[in-house]
């Protein structure tokens, strides 16, 4: 053990003349602590928040889009497209998709809904939502007589409609008569229900098979509207999205889920750098009862100080004992501030005994995902802080002059 650390070790945890340093010791402790512990807490609960509104968005929709500039580039030699795009590297599955905005009526009433008309068979490996359906299987949207649809929670509970319930679409794209345009209507089965916890696609998004779509639609029999795609490394997408694009070629482009959403998930982040900041202030907090804690002991210890430098010690030394004194309490802190944090997510993560009205949010309890390297850059911070906090003091008892010290003893 060096003697820097040893007095810095013995200043810290012997007695002292005076009890109120021991108090603000223990402050900065106890603030270092609680600032750590909440950073570590609440972003898990950011992270898992995020991680939740991500699976879902990517859960009713595929990490990327394969468009084209033309749109009858896909009538020509569908399957063989397919087979390019799915034998692309990094790319683990694709389907064709058609979207479009329509009219659905039931007997609850009328609701504008955005439909999508997919591939039974190839869906549910590109659409994870299609796997866990409240009821039906998205196989079913095939069958003989009437077509099958595939609506949403909230907007089955508008409209009245359940699992067996007949239901019109209406297309305003319409047919051409001798009296002029008249909507296009074709009658639907619902053979499923799903439910993301989106308000948003649980309202307003239904599903058919891209024959059925085409026909309520009036399009030719080749006709899609691009096709979506799963890649095997989510967070690089993009790199695939443009190898891909480049395999291709003209007329086709391809978007990535990051594209997409690229305003929602930027403002997300904007928030998380947001509540870091705040809360680091407690941190800075406890850094400041730190400067006072150790100003208030160089004051106690003059005598000492000057002893030591009249027998050999160097300002050096001086500076580095009062300075490792502060990164003491701050790693003592930030310790403490770990098992708080790490500890009440753990907690929260087993027991989930802090619940959310499912209404209201997207799930029915608060979500934790704390990462090491958001644990790292928290404890990183918070003993920058405190070694900060530590250079005036030290500074002050190693400019300290013995002999004015000692005038007086």
């Amino acid at each position: 053990m060096s003697f820097e650390l040893f007095v810095a070790l013995r200043y810290l945890f012997s007695r002292r003349k005076q009890t109120f340093i021991y108090v603000i010791s223990l402050m900065s402790i106890l603030g270092v602590a609680l600032g750590v512990g909440a950073l570590v807490l609440v972003l898990g609960v950011y992270n898992g928040l995020t991680t939740d509104m991500r699976d879902k968005i990517l859960g009713a929709n595929a990490h990327g889009i394969v468009m084209s500039h033309v749109p009858s580039a896909f009538e020509h030699d569908t399957p063989a497209l397919l087979e390019r795009i799915r034998a692309s590297e990094g790319v683990t599955g694709a389907m064709p998709f058609i979207y479009t905005e329509v009219m659905l009526s039931a007997g609850g009433g009328v609701k504008g809904v955005v439909l999508r008309g997919i591939d039974p068979e190839t869906a549910p490996s590109v659409l994870s939502m299609l796997t866990e359906l409240r009821a039906g299987e998205a196989r079913d949207l095939v069958r003989e007589g009437t077509p099958g649809i595939i609506v949403g929670d909230e907007l089955a509970r508008r409209l009245g409609l359940f699992v067996g319930s007949r239901a019109n679409l209406l297309s305003p794209a319409g047919q051409k008569g001798a009296a002029g345009y008249s909507p296009r209507i074709r009658p639907f089965e619902v053979v499923g229900i799903f439910k993301t916890g989106m308000f948003e696609y649980d309202s307003s998004l239904a599903f058919v098979s891209i024959p059925a779509a085409r026909d309520v639609l009036g399009l030719p029999p080749g006709f899609l509207s691009g096709i979506e795609l799963t890649v095997k490394d989510l967070f690089r997408a993009d790199e695939t999205a443009i190898r891909l694009a480049e395999e291709l070629g003209a007329p086709f482009y391809v978007r990535t889920w990051m594209d997409m959403n690229a305003n929602l998930f930027a403002a997300l982040k904007l928030e998380k750098i947001g509540m870091f900041i705040l809360l680091a202030m407690v941190v800075l907090i406890g850094s400041f009862s730190i400067v006072t804690s150790l100003v208030m002991l160089v004051m106690e210890k003059t005598r000492d100080i000057a002893v030591m430098m009249s027998m050999g010690a160097t300002r050096r030394m001086i500076r580095r004992i009062f300075m490792l004194q502060g990164c003491i309490i701050g790693l003592v802190g930030t310790l403490l501030g770990y098992a708080f944090g790490l500890g009440l997510g753990w907690l929260l993560k087993r027991y989930r005994f802090i619940k959310l009205p499912e209404n209201v949010y997207t799930l029915d309890h608060l979500p934790i995902s704390i990462t090491l390297s958001d644990v790292l850059i928290v404890g990183a911070s918070a003993m920058l802080l405190c070694f900060l906090a530590t250079l005036y003091p030290a500074r002050q008892a190693a400019r300290l002059q013995p002999a004015e010290a000692l005038r007086y003893e």
